[in-house]
C-alpha cells in the first residue's frame, strides 16, 4: 500500500458491498466498538470514519480531527453525529436519506395487513394445537388510508396504498395539492384525516411540535373501528392513551414498530392483545442494509478520490466575510420561520425568502435553509442542506425562491419570510440588533418583540379595552409565566389588534382554548420556539 494512500476506518458493521467499494479507495480498518477513548486516539490517523447509530462522533471526540475529511452515515438520522463540529473542521458528513424508504414503507403495509387479517393470533393458535377458522379479517380495498406526514416513506405507503385499491388521504402542511394529485393523495387537515381513515399511518420525525401527536383527544376522533400504524417515532403516540382507548373501544387496533423506550419488552402496548408489535424491524432488511451501505460507501470513495458527494449532511464552507454578516440572521431566520410555520393556515403552495439591506448584498442560502428546515422540521427526517434544498422543495410541489430588497426601513439589515397556501398570505419579519433576534412585524402588524422564550401565543381581537387584562388572568390562573407582551393595533382605530406573548412553557389544549372563549377574540395561535 502506498503511502498516501487514504485510509477509511469502519467503526460498526455495514455490509459487504460496501467494504468492497471502499476497497477501491483506499485502506480499509474495521474495528468495531471501540471505546470512545480508543478511536479518539487513532481517528486522526484516518481520511474517512464510516458509523452507523451506535458510535457517538462526538465534538469531544472531533477535537484532533488529523487526517479525517469524511465521516459517512449509512441511514438517515444523524443524531449521533455532532455535524456542528464536523463541519468546523472542515469535515463532511454524508449519509444515505433513501436507503431504508422503501423497506419502512413495505414494513407498514405487512402491519397493516397483519392487523386486518389477525395474522399473529392465526400463527400462535395454531401453533399452540387449536384450528380457529372463525377468526375474520378486513379487506383493504375501497378503505380509506390517512397518511400523517407525506415525505418519502409516507409517500412510497400512499403509492402501494393505491396499488391495493385504498383511498389514500394524507396531512402534511407543507405539501402542495398539485404535487399530490399525481400520486392520488387528498391533502386535509390532520382532525379531518383522524376522523375520515379507517387505517392511520404515522411518518413523521420526532420534534417538539410532533412529541405526542397522537394523544387521547386526537385517538377520541377516530372512528371506533379504525386502527393506528406506527413505524416512525414511538414518542409521536402517547403510548398510555393509546392503550386505554383499545380497550375502551374508541379505537379496534394497532400495530406498532418503534417504541418510547427501547427495548420494549415491558411496554404497555406489548401486553395488549389488540396490538400488533415488531422490535423495530422497519428498516431491517438485506436490501436496506446494502441500499444504505454501498451508498454511502460510494460517496466516501468519491469524496477521497475529489468528486462531491450526493447527499451531503452538512453544507459546503460560505466566505467568512458573508458569514460574519450573515450569523446574527441564522437565529433570525430559525425563529421566523417556526412562527410562520406555526401561524399559517392550509397547504403551502409558495415560500419567499426575502432579503432587505445590508444582507441582501450577499448569498443567503445559509438562512434560506434554516427558514425552510424551520417550516419543513415538523414533517420531514431528512436534513436540509444548501446542497438539496431546493431540490426538497421541488419535491413536495412548492415554489422556493429567495427575494432582494435594498431597503430595510429603520434597520440596517432585515429578513422576511412569506408563505403562500390556499387560504391567504401569512409574512413575518425580524431583524438582528447587538446580537438580540427581534420579531418586528406579522402580516400588517408592527412589533418589537424578542421570540425567546419557550413558546410564543399570537391573537387576533377586537381592539378594545380590558383584553390584556383577560388574557393576563388565563395566564396567571393556570401558572403560566408571560416574560414578554406586547400590542400592535390595525390599520383602524377601533378595529383589530395582535397581541404577542412569550410563554415559559407551551400552552395546554385546555389553557388555549380558555383564550379563544374570550369575548372579542378573533383567532389565536400558539408556537412552539424550543
Amino acid at each position: 500500500m502506498e503511502e498516501n494512500t487514504p485510509k477509511i476506518l469502519v467503526a460498526e458493521a455495514i455490509a459487504e458491498d460496501a467494504i468492497e467499494i471502499l476497497k477501491t479507495a483506499g485502506q480499509v480498518d474495521i474495528k468495531k466498538g471501540l471505546p470512545p477513548e480508543e478511536l479518539k486516539g487513532i481517528l486522526g490517523e484516518y481520511d474517512a470514519l464510516v458509523v452507523r447509530s451506535q458510535t457517538k462522533v462526538t465534538a469531544d471526540l472531533l477535537s484532533h480531527p488529523g487526517k479525517l475529511r469524511i465521516i459517512g452515515r449509512p441511514g438517515v438520522g444523524v443524531d449521533n453525529i455532532d455535524v456542528e463540529a464536523a463541519s468546523k473542521h472542515g469535515i463532511v458528513v454524508v449519509n444515505s436519506p433513501l436507503g431504508n424508504t422503501v423497506s419502512t414503507a413495505e414494513h407498514t403495509v405487512a402491519l397493516m395487513m397483519s392487523l386486518v387479517r389477525q395474522i399473529p393470533r392465526a400463527h400462535g393458535e395454531l401453533k399452540g394445537g387449536k384450528w380457529n377458522r372463525s377468526l375474520k379479517g378486513i379487506e383493504l380495498r375501497g378503505k380509506t388510508l390517512g397518511v400523517v406526514g407525506l415525505g418519502k416513506i409516507g409517500t412510497q405507503v400512499a403509492e402501494m396504498a393505491r396499488g391495493l385499491k385504498m383511498n389514500v388521504i394524507a396531512y402534511d402542511p407543507f405539501v402542495a395539492q398539485e404535487w399530490a394529485d399525481r400520486i392520488g393523495v387528498t391533502m386535509i387537515e390532520l382532525d379531518d384525516l383522524l376522523k375520515q381513515a379507517d387505517f392511520v399511518t404515522l411518518h413523521l420525525p420526532l420534534t417538539p411540535n410532533t412529541d405526542k401527536i397522537i394523544d387521547a383527544s386526537k385517538l377520541a376522533l377516530m372512528k371506533s373501528s379504525a386502527m393506528l400504524i406506527n413505524c416512525a417515532r414511538g414518542k409521536l403516540v402517547d403510548e398510555q392513551a393509546l392503550y386505554d382507548a383499545l380497550e375502551k373501544g374508541t379505537i379496534a387496533g394497532a400495530a406498532i414498530d418503534v417504541y418510547s423506550s427501547e427495548p420494549a419488552t415491558d411496554n404497555v402496548l406489548v401486553k395488549s392483545d389488540k396490538v400488533v408489535v415488531t422490535p423495530h424491524l422497519a428498516a431491517s432488511t438485506v436490501e436496506a442494509e446494502r441500499n444504505a451501505g454501498t451508498d454511502v460507501a460510494k460517496q466516501v470513495a468519491d469524496v477521497l478520490k475529489g468528486l462531491p458527494p450526493t447527499t451531503p449532511v452538512n453544507a459546503p464552507i460560505i466566505p467568512a466575510e458573508h458569514m460574519a454578516l450573515l450569523n446574527p440572521f441564522v437565529d433570525v431566520a430559525v425563529k421566523l420561520g417556526k412562527i410562520a410555520a406555526g401561524i399559517m393556515e392550509g397547504q403551502v403552495k409558495e415560500l419567499v425568502v426575502r432579503a432587505q439591506g445590508e444582507i441582501a448584498t450577499v448569498a443567503i442560502d445559509p438562512l434560506k435553509v434554516e427558514v425552510l428546515r424551520a417550516l419543513l422540521g415538523t414533517t420531514i427526517e431528512e436534513r436540509i442542506t444548501i446542497t438539496n434544498a431546493d431540490a426538497v422543495a421541488k419535491e413536495r410541489g412548492l415554489r422556493f425562491r429567495e427575494e432582494r430588497d435594498s431597503n430595510a426601513g429603520n434597520y440596517t439589515s432585515g429578513l422576511c419570510v412569506e408563505v403562500v397556501t390556499q387560504k391567504g398570505k401569512t409574512t413575518v419579519s425580524g431583524t438582528s440588533f447587538q446580537g438580540r433576534t427581534y420579531l418586528t412585524k406579522v402580516n400588517d402588524y408592527i412589533l418589537q418583540i424578542e421570540p425567546q422564550d419557550v413558546a410564543m401565543l399570537f391573537t387576533e381581537h377586537v381592539d378594545k379595552p380590558g383584553m390584556i387584562g383577560l388574557v393576563g388572568t388565563v395566564m396567571g390562573r393556570n401558572t403560566i409565566n408571560i416574560s414578554q407582551m406586547q400590542v400592535s393595533l390595525g390599520a383602524h382605530a377601533g378595529g383589530t389588534a395582535m397581541m404577542a406573548l412569550c410563554l415559559s412553557q407551551p400552552l395546554p389544549d385546555d389553557v388555549f382554548q380558555q383564550v379563544l372563549a374570550i369575548e372579542g377574540m378573533l383567532k389565536a395561535k400558539t408556537v412552539i420556539l424550543k
